[in-house]
């Protein structure tokens, strides 16, 4: 709903402060008006206007064009087009500034001067515009902000209490405490009877939702999915949620909810403007004057959920164990809501799920806050972006600070180039083994061998050897001066990092001031160490990949020095990987380690863990190590791909706990012996023995008749709606021939007699256990009858 702002209720200036939540723009009468949304300090919600502010590109041309640029730009009211002195990779050049006055015009004039003779470059064309208003006003999201202002009458439906025009400046307040935010989270259930539900036949049954004063399930059953629907809108804007937290929102509940309420004729008004969610950059759904957030982006960062579902995500952050919510099959939804007498089941899943939801939200809320705040990007985007992106939004606040022009998004093919180190391991089971590991090592290899894309020197051009960094082996070089961009950058990171980390010292780990500061020492971690991965990102604005190869380069070398001089004090090194070292715990000696990387090679390196006992296959990035607290460390071991069944990974969870803490091999081939019995008998819950496969492709498209698309297919026949995208779930049956002959959609399998038991013990359970167990001497036919050889004591 746009308004033009014009009753202005009082002529007097004030002074507002705000907390910015959401920012968007409009165009009314060909005249842009930005909108900042926010909290004020007595608990107020506000909308700020600024309608002063216009768009802007650059242009690299000799200055005589100015007159050609003029002419070719009649069409698009300029406002003014002027000489500026910037700097471009760090060296200095002139460019014309070009101001228009509607930014939805900028892509074409773009467009119209990029044509043109002579043009080297146009630049910042492409920067939104409201990101670009923030950037050069230094206004951060997620922060609190002080304006000169007018108020102004408030629009009509609008949810804010009170409605400002910015009549001087902005300045962003020395504060990270945000105030209280109200949030919402909610989830949606849907009729599935024939697999995915599809919002063009498939209604919504349920809306579930939680919110900081209590929950609440709105079903079909009284009135339809059309009032249903209604019940929802009414719901959440008389509560005017300032966060909406949701699970995979925005690839499904917010489309499917749009569509839904079109069919039924209701409009989503849920917007602070009135207006309906809709989709935005990085494909995450906009609420205009809320902040929408997915927690499955979020969850996108877990490295260590592989399965990322709700209740997966919830129970490792410690919100909901899953033995303490209701779990059913999402497929069955549809019988659930069939059988009335399931009823009460299905709704408290579907409240389980926002309470999770709602949980999660207030775990990831406090990161998410910093994290926007330190990178500029708006609450509702910062976890839809990806790491890459956060990074370069933080690139282009500090490029504009040093008077830097931001480079294009070009399009590039990849390019690889030599990574880190990556140690053969000592195979065996190894006891008290400490694990080194330097702090942020590439990002202070970039600040110390200044290396950065505006300090490389190419090949061509001739520089006194004195005057610049060689980075071993690739032979890149860097100017050792001026400081380059990346290296101002980084260091003032790490420094604000450290001196965030003091400040925490001296405060109780209980108080709020610590929390706030721990999530903020949190969010400038992930984007210091994330700066040497986006030089490399062939979609950076500011790529090199000389940059990336010199960096992991001149690690590799550190990595080395750190080895030998480790062997020299008689230290038993046991593996390596990328900034780690793993050795015998002699703590004399590890303390001598640390005296000469920190004294003789000038980097940081701490210990930091310790394991009790450590297991190493031959393979690299494969282990599993046990710590003094009992916590069980796997790293590369994980039997989690598409053709794994859930019984391969709880198999092999099991086998490593066994044969860690039991320290007898023969004892995890019992257990596993076991379950094949239980297997054998029809002990074993189907749902452990279905495979997930996703259709990367239309099923008329695949010439191979893989067991997923047999599966498939066999729901097509069934009358399900499956295609590209679709997440298709089969179990192997009896049978002859091949695995895809055999394979058969799970909700068709309706007993355990029809489980193919040869086939998930060879090749599902016993697989997943010999990656750990063969190393012992353990061979497929000791789990089928076979006799013990070797005990673990043999092994350390």
């Amino acid at each position: 709903m746009a308004t033009s702002f014009t009753q202005t209720l009082s002529n007097g200036v004030s002074s507002v402060e705000f907390w910015l939540l959401d920012i968007n723009y409009d165009v009314i009468d060909e005249e842009p008006i930005i909108y900042m949304w926010g909290v004020t300090r007595d608990d107020k919600r506000i909308v700020v206007v600024e309608k002063n502010f216009r768009p802007y590109f650059y242009v690299l041309t000799d200055p005589g064009n100015i007159e050609i640029i003029k002419k070719k730009l009649q069409p698009y009211r300029v406002l003014s087009i002027d000489r500026v002195e910037k700097k471009y990779f760090g060296r200095p050049v002139t460019a014309i500034k070009v101001t228009l006055s509607n930014p939805r015009t900028v892509p074409e004039a773009r467009e119209a001067v990029a044509s043109l003779a002579g043009i080297r470059e146009v630049l910042e064309a492409d920067i939104r515009f409201y990101m670009r208003y923030m950037v050069d006003k230094g206004i951060l999201p997620s922060s609190w902000l002080e304006a000169k202002v007018r108020e102004v009458e408030v629009p009509r439906g609008w949810q804010v209490d009170e409605a400002y025009e910015v009549v001087g400046d902005i300045t962003v307040l020395d504060e990270k405490r945000a105030p209280k935010l109200r949030t919402y989270a909610f989830d949606i259930e849907c009729y599935n009877k024939y697999g995915e539900p599809d919002p063009e036949r498939d209604p919504i049954i349920i809306i579930s939702r939680m919110h900081d004063a209590g929950e609440e399930v709105f079903t079909a059953e009284n009135g339809g999915e059309r009032r249903l629907i209604e019940e929802f809108v009414e719901d959440l804007r008389t509560y005017d949620p300032d966060i909406i937290f949701g699970y995979n929102t925005n690839l499904f509940d917010w489309p499917y909810l749009l569509k839904r309420a079109h069919v039924n004729n209701v409009k989503l008004k849920l917007g602070r403007n009135m207006g309906e969610p809709a989709q935005s950059v990085y494909g995450h759904f906009s609420v205009v004057g809320r902040a929408n957030i997915d927690l499955y982006d979020y969850a996108g960062d877990l490295q260590e959920v592989k399965i990322k579902t709700l209740e997966n995500v919830a129970e490792f952050l410690g919100v909901v164990p899953k033995s303490r919510r209701i779990l059913i099959d999402t497929n069955r939804i549809y019988e659930y809501w069939d059988d009335t007498s399931k009823r009460p089941i299905l709704r408290q899943y579907a409240l389980d799920d926002a309470k999770s939801t709602y949980l999660l939200g207030q775990v990831v809320l406090p990161f998410g806050i910093q994290l926007s705040s330190l990178v500029g990007l708006p609450l509702d985007q910062v976890f839809a972006a990806s790491v890459g992106n956060r990074v370069e939004w933080f690139l282009i606040r500090q490029a504009y600070r040093f008077n830097e022009l931001v480079p294009n998004v070009k399009e590039r093919r990849e390019e690889t180039y030599q990574g880190a180190i990556v140690l053969k391991p000592k195979p065996g089971i190894h006891k008290n083994i400490a694990v080194l590991d330097f702090s942020s090592m590439y990002p202070n290899v970039m600040i110390k061998y200044n290396v950065s894309p505006d300090t490389y020197v190419p090949p061509d051009e001739d520089v006194p050897r004195d005057m610049v960094w060689v980075a071993p082996e690739v032979g890149h070089r860097f100017r050792k001066e001026p400081p380059g961009f990346y290296r101002v950058v980084l260091e003032s990171l790490i420094r604000a990092r450290k001196e965030i980390r003091e400040a925490m010292k001296r405060l109780d780990v209980k108080s709020d001031e610590y929390k706030i500061l721990d999530e903020r020492q949190k969010a400038i971690k992930v984007i210091t160490n994330a700066t040497y991965g986006y030089s490399g990102w062939s979609l950076a604005r500011w790529y090199k990949r000389e940059v990336a190869e010199a960096t992991t380069a001149w690690g590799r070398e550190l990595i080395k020095k750190t080895i030998s001089y480790a062997e020299g004090l008689g230290l038993e090194i046991i593996y390596g990987d990328t900034d780690s070292v793993f050795v015998k715990n002699d703590e004399e000696k590890v303390a001598k380690l640390i005296e000469f990387v920190e004294g003789e090679l000038g980097f940081e390196i701490k210990v930091d863990k310790v394991y009790s006992k450590v297991f190493f296959t031959e393979a690299k990035k494969k282990y599993c190590g046990l710590l003094a607290d009992g916590r069980i460390d796997v790293v590369g071991f994980e039997a989690v791909r598409g053709d794994w069944a859930e019984i391969s990974k709880d198999i092999q969870e099991e086998v490593v706990r066994i044969v860690l803490t039991e320290e007898d091999p023969w004892e995890a081939v019992d257990y596993v012996k076991k379950t094949i019995g239980e297997l054998s008998r029809g002990k074993v819950p189907l749902e452990k023995l279905i495979i997930w496969k996703t259709l990367s492709k239309d099923l008329e498209e695949y010439e191979v008749d893989a067991p997923h698309v047999q599966a498939a297919r066999e729901l097509k026949r069934l009358g399900y709606r499956v295609g590209k995208g679709s997440k298709i779930g089969y179990i192997v049956v009896k049978g002859s021939g091949k695995v895809s002959e055999k394979a058969k959609p799970y909700v068709a399998v309706k007993s355990p007699d029809e489980i193919d038991i040869d086939y998930y013990v060879k090749r599902q359970i016993i697989p997943a256990a010999l990656r750990i167990l063969e190393y012992f001497g353990v061979r497929e036919e000791h789990f089928l009858g076979g006799k013990k050889q070797a005990s673990l004591t043999d092994f350390f």
